[in-house]
């Protein structure tokens, strides 16, 4: 919405540009004149050449998209490009003087005869193409940060804005005087200085982006960490909410699991009593699609369709994805699509390639779509992780399930819908799955410490470190001798943020009073990908053994090598109280949450 808003105010700025002030005169020339004869043509061939120049940056900035990675280092230099063109208007009038002498040919050719309509549709043309390199690095700034977030619905949208914006000056001009006109004049000081202002702040932003610095303003800026008041209007008009845990009335539920092993608590909901008016989601809004060509919704008529909302790092999706990979190979051939919305909780999990190489490394063949707008989420008005949408063949919702869980029941879901749409019976053999690692199916009797989140925007009142937190500022932090159940703090040098906290110096140390089988904790490098060695052990520094992770050795050794979930702790006898410390042994390495089962 601020983008569009922008475009809109951009559109509207175009007309104070200095290239496009030797055509105003002969615009207001014809202020007093018939509009539909005089203006209306002008606006015309003021509108189609603007549409034409759009529609090939629209055509340059799905190129950029379909390049990826390529793409997103042209992208990089045409920001770099329009920064300069804003914040040195000699450059800008230097590319533009051939149009701005032509415009001054034409307003004085204009002057002397009026031919009605046609000539006014003539001028507009011109005057677009006058228009067009002043609107360049505005509009190119826009388009082009739009293609550096992925190919969707906003970009017409964008330019319509745009569109809309520049008619609307040029439409006041017509129906203005010349006082206008001199007041324009007047502005342009205030608006060479904004240029300078926007073309500065565009050129640092490329500059951050090239030396890959952006990995802590994206996590600042992530969607999971959405303020206050952003949040109370999201749930006043019922668009999700989106990254808070869900909380669900009890007589909704028809079976709930209070275990938060992942994602807070998670809803098993066989969603019997859905309307039949609820439709296949629009699937434009998604990004980028892996495994697949972009999916239509109108492609999938005919199709039982099974949307899979889940994210990489979330260990409650990773443990149902060996059921939705069974479901989508053992009915593809009978009218099964199958369609991964990947929504992204924390920063890092919007990059394509991290999505990509998690895709790859679960074995995942169907279709996945990278929502990392929330476009498809909010369609459906989704609120968890993992969440089933079951869609019968002829795009009606039939079933909803979120968590983990009741497998048996989603796949005679899954065999009824087909049933329907092929006219016969499906077997009623179910799936047999019997994941390992990570994938294996949580232990919930045992299991009696919830999700914690590092960064301090979601942290726990379990939060032990003398003094607390030091927002988004380095401090040394310092552990008590005694934790209780579920206790747990830092101790070395960390910065804590709101959605992650970063090691700054080697030596640092996370530790944990937990009870149950399974602990892991999401890690990532916080520069350029290095490794960052690390080192577990439990109770008084005793090494794991047998009960380490599927991410450890024995000695309690590992390496954090990307962005993901490593599962440290396995216990193998007795699920008991455990302390437990990872130290890491290199620094510049980022925490964002722990999860257990």
């Amino acid at each position: 919405m601020v983008l569009i808003v922008l475009a809109y105010l951009g559109g509207m700025l175009t007309i104070i540009s200095p290239c496009i002030l030797p055509v105003l005169p002969f615009v207001f020339a014809r202020a007093g004149q018939h509009f539909r004869r005089h203006g209306l043509p002008l606006l015309l061939g003021m509108a189609i050449t603007f549409a034409v120049v759009a529609s090939l940056a629209t055509v340059g900035g799905s190129w950029a998209v379909q390049a990826n990675e390529y793409g997103r280092t042209a992208a990089l230099v045409l920001l770099a490009f329009f920064g300069l063109t804003l914040l040195w208007t000699a450059l800008a009038d230097r590319l533009t003087r051939p149009l701005v002498r032509l415009g001054e040919r034409l307003s004085v050719l204009s002057g002397t005869t009026d031919g009605g309509g046609v000539q006014s549709f003539v001028l507009g043309i011109a005057t677009g193409f006058l228009w067009a390199p002043c609107a360049g690095p505005i509009l190119g700034l826009l388009l082009t940060s739009a293609a550096l977030r992925g190919a969707n619905t906003q970009t017409p949208l964008l330019l319509l804005a745009y569109a809309m914006g520049a008619v609307s000056s040029l439409a006041l001009a017509l129906l203005a005087s010349k006082r206008v006109f001199v007041a324009l004049k007047r502005s342009l000081g205030a608006e060479v200085w904004i240029r300078r202002v926007l073309g500065a702040a565009v050129l640092i932003g490329v500059a951050v982006i090239a030396f890959g610095l952006d990995r802590s303003v994206l996590t600042a800026l992530s969607l999971a960490n959405t303020t206050q008041i952003e949040q109370s209007l999201l749930n006043r008009f019922h668009a999700a909410n989106l990254l808070a845990k869900p909380t669900v009335a009890a007589d909704t539920v028809v079976g709930q699991s209070k275990s938060e092993q992942g994602d807070g608590i998670h809803i098993q909901n066989t969603g019997s009593n859905l309307s039949p008016t609820i439709r296949l989601p629009d699937l434009s809004g998604a990004v980028a699609w892996l495994n697949s060509p972009p999916i239509d919704t109108a492609a999938l008529r005919g199709q039982v369709v099974l949307i899979d909302f889940w994210t990489y790092s979330c260990i409650n999706c990773l443990r149902t994805l060996p059921y939705i990979n069974a479901w989508a190979e053992k009915y593809k051939d009978q009218g099964l699509v199958v369609l991964g919305i990947h929504t992204p909780e924390f920063a890092f999990e919007k990059t394509p390639e991290n999505v990509r190489k998690a895709v790859r490394d679960l074995g995942i063949h169907y279709p996945v779509a990278l929502d990392n707008n929330y476009t498809i989420w909010r369609a459906l008005h989704n609120e968890y992780w993992p969440a089933h949408y079951f869609f019968d063949a002829k795009g009606h919702l039939r079933h909803t399930h979120f968590g983990e869980g009741e497998y048996v029941q989603s796949e005679q879901i899954l065999q009824r819908l087909l049933a329907e749409r092929n006219g016969k019976p499906v077997s009623a053999s179910v799936v047999q799955v019997n994941a390992s690692g990570k994938q294996a199916q949580s232990d919930t009797d045992n299991n009696r410490s919830p999700e914690t989140y590092i960064g301090y925007a979601r942290s726990s009142d379990h939060f032990v470190s003398v003094g607390g937190y030091r927002k988004a500022h380095a401090k040394h932090y310092v552990l008590p001798n005694i934790l209780d159940l579920n206790d747990w703090g830092l101790v070395g040098d960390w910065t804590v943020r709101k959605e992650q906290a970063t090691l700054m110096k080697k030596g640092g140390r996370i530790a944990f009073r937990f009870h149950a089988r399974d602990l892991h904790l999401v890690l990532g490098p916080s520069k350029n990908n290095q490794p960052v060695r690390f080192r577990v052990t439990l109770d008084e520094g005793n090494v794991p053994g047998e009960d380490a992770g599927e991410d450890v050795n024995a000695l309690g050794e590992g390496v954090v090598t990307t962005q993901r979930l490593y599962q440290l702790i396995r216990q193998k006898g007795t699920i008991r109280e455990r302390t437990f410390v990872i130290e890491f042994l290199d620094p510049q390495l980022e925490a964002f949450s722990f999860t257990f089962g």
